[in-house]
C-alpha cells in the first residue's frame, strides 16, 4: 500500500504473519482494530513512515505497516 502524507487510515485487522509480540506492542500504543491514524510524513526511499494517532506520535518501518490491514479515509 501507498502511503501519503496528511492522510487518514482505519485499522481493520492485523495479518495472521504478525508476531504476536509485535501485534502487543501497536495494541499498547493505541493502534487497534476500528481505531484511526494519520500518516504526517513518508520518508523517501523506502524509509519509515510517520503516523499519529490520539496516544503516540510513531515511526514504522513500511514491512512493518504491512502486516496491519487497513482502510484509507480519504
Amino acid at each position: 500500500m501507498k502511503f501519503l502524507a496528511n492522510r487518514y487510515y482505519t485499522i481493520k485487522g492485523f495479518s495472521p504473519a504478525i508476531s504476536p509480540g509485535f501485534r502487543q506492542k501497536l495494541l499498547l500504543q493505541g493502534l487497534c482494530p476500528g481505531s484511526r491514524f494519520q500518516v504526517k510524513a513518508v520518508a523517501p526511499f523506502g524509509g519509515p513512515v510517520k503516523i499519529e494517532n490520539g496516544y503516540a506520535s510513531l515511526a514504522l518501518r513500511r514491512k512493518d505497516l504491512s502486516l496491519i490491514q487497513l482502510d484509507c479515509l480519504n
